[in-house]
């Protein structure tokens, strides 16, 4: 045994707990081979397969984290779908920590730099007065949407969660929001129970999560589904809080329009009141925990739905606007989707290695910056 991963077998601060130890079936050891073998003659470049080399393969295929999680969790999705753009996920907290080697070489890769030894800051919201209404005549931001994800402590991620931890989880969650005060005041409905019209209303207006998603499917995300999902609705639809989808907890503050301050004064409040009521996991150097490594930190997405007909048709501009402002641009329908109406989904890129507040302002000055070459751009082509 090396000592890299003698390392791994010692008391981890995530959970207090031994990890690292014990003894991965023989069949899984086969699937890891055979999936190795996969990912070295795929022609396509994940980040799973630009950091998962061989000697990162060896030290990492005989571990396992307290839940029973190996590398192959770890991994399947990406092997599965080699079209994955990272093709990882963590099957719980403790994957982290006992496949740090491969992990943290892939969240320094996309999250711009972040690197083993950085630590994401305390949380920190900002002042929302200095953040400004996006589009105030209602020319070009069709809504606005910011939202982030949290896993309740004591409870693994999907792929390693039994059909009584999705009924604790969901139980735990709704008692809390059940206690929110204002505009934050509404009502659960468990995908369960409900109505296959109901479910395909919800769905339509682009409030509801479905099942399908491959590379969630292929992570083993969807088990027991519709057991313990369900979606906390406002009575405005301006506020919700997704159950047991990708992550425990998604919580989503909207608006149409870009009035960004409204939106985001929204979502602090919500997770300030709710944090009261529930214990979240949080790493001192990776911050909130999630089951997608891209979401980690603050796990913040801020985004707006634009329309950008002018500048659409420059994608090199796009693209160079993007980069500068660390932004992901896709469509509207979610990631791995086209571009429908010249309207295109916009969102900050980072989340960790800086504040929530931060990472909001990244969208805000990006969008703007959208907004002022769009303009340029139709005026110039004239």
């Amino acid at each position: 045994m090396s000592s890299a991963t003698n390392e791994k077998l010692k008391q981890c601060n995530m959970c207090h707990t031994v990890c690292g130890k014990g003894k991965v079936p023989e069949e899984v050891v086969q699937e890891l081979d055979d999936a190795f073998e996969c990912l070295e003659s795929s022609p396509i470049m994940s980040l799973l397969k630009k950091h998962l080399n061989k000697n990162v393969f060896d030290e990492l295929k005989d571990l396992i984290t307290p839940y029973g999680s190996t590398l192959w969790d770890c991994i399947k999705s990406g092997v599965v779908n080699l079209d994955s753009g990272v093709g990882i996920y963590a099957p719980d907290a403790q994957a982290y920590h006992v496949f740090d080697i491969l992990f943290d070489n892939i969240i320094e890769d996309y999250h711009n730099g972040f690197k083993y030894t950085d630590k994401q800051p305390l949380p920190d919201w900002g002042k929302v007065s200095t953040l400004q209404n996006l589009d105030p005549l209602g020319r070009y931001v069709v809504s606005t949407r910011v939202r982030c994800g949290r896993s309740l402590e004591g409870y693994p991620f999907n792929p390693k969660m039994k059909e009584d931890d999705y009924v604790a989880v969901e139980k735990k969650v709704t008692n809390a929001l059940r206690e929110l005060k204002g505009d934050l005041k509404g009502v659960y409905y468990p995908l369960a129970d409900m109505s296959p019209e109901v479910q395909k209303k919800l769905t339509t207006d682009h409030l509801l999560f479905k099942e399908g998603d491959k590379y969630l499917e292929a992570a083993d995300a969807n088990h027991y589904w519709p057991v313990g999902r369900g979606i906390f609705l406002n009575n405005e639809n301006t506020f919700m809080v997704w159950v047991n989808e990708e992550d425990h907890v998604r919580i989503i503050s909207m608006n149409e329009g870009g009035n960004l301050p409204k939106v985001y004064s929204r979502l602090v409040e919500a997770v300030r009141q709710i944090e009261k009521r529930l214990a979240f996991a949080r790493s001192v150097r990776l911050g909130y925990l999630t089951f997608c490594p891209t979401n980690l930190g603050t796990t913040i997405r801020a985004s707006v739905h634009i329309k950008l007909p002018n500048l659409g048709k420059d994608t090199e501009e796009l693209e160079l606007v993007a980069d500068e402002f660390h932004l992901q641009v896709r469509g509207t329908g979610g990631e791995h989707t086209e571009v429908k109406d010249g309207i295109y989904d916009v969102s900050n890129k980072r989340r960790i290695g800086l504040t929530e507040y931060e990472a909001v302002k990244e969208m805000h000055d990006g969008v703007l910056e959208l907004i002022k070459r769009e303009q340029e751009f139709g005026v110039v082509k004239k």
